[in-house]
């Protein structure tokens, strides 16, 4: 097999399994309206099913990586896979919102896997400029199912009924795993697997001092991220009483900018260097968050801000993903699922988390939205300061041969 056809097989196999957790946070969002009079809540309420599903999804990921320092990385997926079908299945059949919840946090502790795996696996095959082009190849390949989630489930919820977005979500995930069972091969032999302690492998990890700005960055800009994407159902279709259809597309406008993101980032990197691509991402953020702060501060709510807003803002976010990443794990590759362990965990924990406190906030405007994701923007400054000021000092592990 070629190197590329590797590339492309490992590519595609990462970005199906990271797909499922991806068309999961987005692709509720149109029906949120009709949910919400099904299961009896205030549309508003339906911004903690983010919440539950980010929070286990990060945490579980923190203990998906070490474990799989140990074992290998193919029962990891395949044993979370499992769990993510039962808690699919789960909110497909829950009639009450307290179960609906259940289900959706039970989906979350599965598909962890994924987002571990997905910095974990190019970090077993791949080093330096190779793995920051993988970084950014995988960052644009995942980026378009939750770009087609929201529209899917947006006509799905128009013709059958918001239910069928869970029913395509177990067929699905289905297939992912039976994909995963046949054609993956394990990427950590038995001779690079880690006998040492949980406690020892964090601490390696976090005893880094860039390791701890990279994560302090992804952590705030994928809640803001979350941030916007919880909000916006109940901004379009609560607020401003767009149809499910409409909402759905206009979730889906902001998503390219992510791409389009992600796709110049290794080019900023090779040629500027990576701290370039960081501050270049970091502005934008900056400036989306203020796009939509500013129109909330004056009491108004309108499409226009708050779309052209988070496409600034996921552009930003399309650089800054592969940049912090490839910077924050490079170090180490002989803990590459411990590190991949505590960026996915703690970035999906720290979203989830601030989407919960968001859900509790009044929705009546876009202002507490834009402050919330510029208090982000400002936290993920802090945490580039922190990572480019110790940018030289060594790793503390030898690279693969």
């Amino acid at each position: 097999m070629t190197k590329s056809l590797s590339l492309a097989k490992l590519t595609f196999l990462i970005a199906i399994l990271t797909s499922v957790g991806q068309m999961t946070q987005t692709m509720y969002v149109p029906s949120i309206a009709s949910m919400a009079k099904e299961l009896l809540v205030e549309p508003s309420a339906l911004q903690a099913v983010m919440a539950f599903f980010l929070i286990p999804y990060g945490f579980s990921q923190l203990i998906y990586g070490p474990v799989s320092d140990r074992i290998g990385r193919k029962p990891i997926i395949v044993a979370g896979l499992v769990i993510y079908i039962l808690g699919t299945l789960l909110s497909l059949f829950s009639r009450e919102y307290s179960w609906f919840l259940i289900g959706s946090f039970i989906q979350g502790l599965g598909i962890g896997c994924g987002g571990v795996m997905c910095r974990t696996l190019p970090r077993d095959c791949f080093s330096g400029p190779d793995l920051h082009r993988v970084n950014s190849l995988i960052s644009m390949c995942v980026i378009f199912s939750p770009l087609i989630a929201p529209l899917l489930g947006g006509y799905l919820s128009d013709t059958f009924g918001w239910r069928s977005s869970y029913l395509f979500l177990t067929i699905f995930s289905i297939g992912v795993v039976l994909a995963m069972m046949t054609n993956m091969i394990e990427t950590l032999p038995v001779e690079r697997r880690k006998p040492e302690s949980v406690y020892t492998s964090y601490k390696t990890v976090l005893s880094e001092k860039r390791f701890q700005g990279y994560l302090i960055c992804l952590v705030a800009t994928f809640s803001g991220v979350a941030v916007f994407e919880a909000a916006s159902g109940v901004l379009f279709g609560g607020v401003l009483h767009y149809s499910a259809t409409a909402v759905s597309l206009l979730f889906v406008v902001p998503i390219p900018g992510y791409l389009i993101g992600a796709s110049i980032c290794s080019k900023i990197a090779q040629r500027f260097g990576n701290n370039a691509a960081l501050y270049v991402g970091l502005g934008a953020i900056i400036a989306g968050a203020l796009v939509i702060l500013i129109p909330g501060i004056m009491g108004e709510t309108n499409a226009p801000t708050l779309v052209s807003g988070a496409v600034l803002y996921f552009f930003g976010g399309g650089i800054l993903y592969p940049a912090a990443t490839t910077g924050a794990i490079s170090p180490f590759p002989r803990h590459a699922g411990t590190a991949g362990a505590m960026l996915g965990g703690m970035q999906n924990l720290g979203a989830g988390l601030v989407a919960l406190i968001a859900s509790l906030l009044p929705a009546d405007n876009q202002m507490p939205v834009g402050a919330i994701m510029l208090a982000m923007a400002l936290l993920a400054a802090f945490g580039i300061w922190r990572s480019t000021g110790d940018a030289d000092s060594p790793s503390d592990e030898p690279a693969l041969a």
